[in-house]
């Protein structure tokens, strides 16, 4: 069953309107017709709908008061990535939205090799978050992934405050003993928690940023004895995330 994200709620009569690309796509691609059901996600439910008509104005769906099943993580899970080259951030973007992710926040790291273009960010910014919502849809998510705009280093210790749980995926700091093996640090984490997982560029994080990562309250992790691309080490976590939980 195909799904959308509503722009609105459903009124109270229980009728929607799908507009903009959504819209394009049930009539030009998918060709459907009055009568049939997709889903239609809103407020984090995916409400089973009916298409009523089609209007200029867009797709009128009718709910049918059934919901699907729940699909998220029980941990709400943010990914802070140093800038990459190329396009593993929209690699990273979509397979970590297929894995549930919560949210992508990009940084700036002292390896960073790529500088974030402002006149063309919002482009990327915007081209990310497509790509997250049609995973999303893809995956049958009930949320959309929230991509940041890039930040920097000291804005990422600021936003750290407001999560439950901070790790950092550190190859140097992290190989020292056992203890800090990511099964063993998700132990202490539980259902509900958010957490906020940093991992750096190609190169990996700088020493003075690890340490100031400690300093802020990071806990390092391992990610086992083999060295991962920057593109694979946060798909990584997020599989060990959904073995752990799910």
């Amino acid at each position: 069953m195909q799904r959308y994200f509503l722009d609105q709620p459903f009124k109270e009569d229980g009728i929607a309107m799908i507009t903009g690309e959504d819209e394009k796509h049930i009539t030009r691609v998918m060709r459907m017709r009055e009568g049939e059901e997709i889903c239609c996600v809103s407020e984090g439910v995916g409400h089973i709908a009916t298409i009523l008509r089609f209007d200029e104005d867009g797709v009128t769906v009718q709910d049918t008061g059934n919901t699907s099943s729940m699909s998220e993580l029980p941990v709400q899970v943010t990914l802070a990535c140093g800038l990459p080259k190329g396009d593993k951030l929209e690699l990273i973007a979509q397979k970590g939205t297929e894995l549930g992710m919560t949210g992508i926040i990009p940084f700036q790291a002292e390896r960073s090799i790529v500088k974030w273009d402002e006149k063309k960010g919002d482009k990327k910014t915007a081209r990310l978050r497509k790509i997250a919502k049609e995973a999303a849809e893809q995956s049958h998510r009930t949320v959309i992934p929230e991509i940041s705009e890039p930040l920097t280093f000291k804005e990422i210790l600021k936003q750290a405050k407001s999560f439950d749980v901070c790790l950092f995926a550190d190859e140097e700091e992290a190989k020292e003993g056992t203890s800090k093996r990511i099964a063993v640090r998700l132990e202490k984490v539980y259902h509900g928690q958010t957490i906020l997982v940093l991992f750096g560029p190609e190169g990996g994080l700088s020493r003075s940023e690890a340490e100031i990562l400690r300093d802020a309250g990071f806990l390092p992790i391992s990610l086992g004895p083999r060295i991962l691309r920057t593109e694979t080490a946060p798909l990584y976590v997020l599989s060990a995330m959904s073995y752990e939980f799910e």
